[in-house]
């Protein structure tokens, strides 16, 4: 399986402290983005647009002599989708403070779910295409209510769920315990686990979510592996209720290339399951939005220089179609 280098060290600074850092990495990404979806929306956006996005990440830290190390991440981020004027500003900071194994984070918190291994794709966009393609890829996205969920959020002029999280590793295991509340204009609290453990080639997790949002309840549970130059991966999660399975494999063609396929089955959800003992702003209309099978494909060829190329296509459970190709690279 390909493995692939998300952020690099660009700039190393110190001042008077030997023991402070601050380190800037990135990426820029642009390319061609083909929606159907878009002719059949009312906002007169073309099927096929340019999608781009140029992000900056600034990484500080600094050792006590205690040997506690404290820290800080914020990233300045721009980018155009459907036509959109690119719009950038920074992200709300997320802190945090590691001793041994224990590492404890507040603000834009990471979120057990979100760091689950086995969630995303392998690729340099952790989705199909140049940008993700909706990330129909994930077992925890169900019934267009996509990404209800902790995690580092790089939205503009602030975003990120202002939480707290305890992350722990020791040897082969990781474990994240994360809570946050106020997620948006209703408030709701979140609380979340995750363990997963490697052996070998081949690592296990499981994570799950208590909140009272739209299916946001959640038990998801993945294996990826490699064997040689493949990588296969079996991923599941209910979704209080609606359950979803994905299989993934990659392979490595030649020295530069790889080429990912995936496919996911979503089970639709009954009307006695919205509406038996909820009270709340559920109803039939919400019924087999995600119900069925999405698949796709990507590709990637390494450029050389932290730049490669980067193409995908996907068809989603909706019927939505999307093809999209373009460049990508890491400084």
């Amino acid at each position: 399986m390909k493995k692939v280098l998300f952020a690099t060290t660009a700039l190393i600074a110190t001042a008077s402290m030997a023991a402070a850092e601050v380190r800037i990495s990135g990426y820029g990404r642009f390319g061609i983005d083909y929606n159907d979806a878009n002719d059949r929306a009312v906002n007169a956006v073309p099927s096929t647009t340019i999608t781009s996005r140029l992000r900056l990440q600034f990484d500080m830290s600094t050792e006590t002599d205690g040997g506690v190390v404290l820290g800080a991440r914020t990233r300045a981020q721009i980018e155009s989708r459907d036509n959109a004027p690119g719009i950038g500003a920074f992200n709300g900071a997320r802190f945090y403070a590691s001793y041994g194994g224990f590492t404890l984070g507040v603000g834009n918190i990471i979120g057990a779910i979100e760091n689950m291994p086995g969630l995303y794709l392998e690729t340099r966009t952790a989705g199909t295409g140049i940008d993700g393609a909706g990330f129909v890829s994930l077992v925890t996205n169900v019934s267009n209510e996509y990404f209800n969920w902790d995690a580092y959020s790089s939205g503009l002029g602030g975003g990120g769920a202002n939480g707290v999280e305890v992350l722990y590793t020791s040897g082969a295991f990781n474990g994240h315990l994360s809570y946050s509340t106020n997620n948006g204009a209703v408030a709701v609290d979140r609380a979340a686990v995750g363990v997963s453990y490697t052996f070998g080639d081949w690592t296990a997790a499981l994570a799950a979510q208590d909140t009272d949002e739209l299916w946001g309840d959640k038990v998801a549970v993945s294996i990826a592996g490699d064997l040689g130059q493949y990588g296969v991966r079996l991923a599941y999660a209910d979704n209080e209720g609606i359950s979803k399975w994905g299989l993934y494999g990659n392979m490595d063609i030649g020295a530069a290339s790889n080429v990912l396929v995936w496919v996911t089955e979503e089970d639709a959800v009954s009307a006695a399951d919205v509406l038996a003992g909820r009270g709340d702003n559920r109803d039939t209309a919400l019924l087999d939005r995600g119900e069925g099978t999405s698949y796709g494909i990507h590709y990637s060829y390494d450029l050389g220089g932290g730049a490669s190329f980067e193409a995908g296509w996907r068809e989603s459970s909706a019927d939505n179609t999307t093809v999209q190709a373009g460049v990508y690279f890491s400084f």
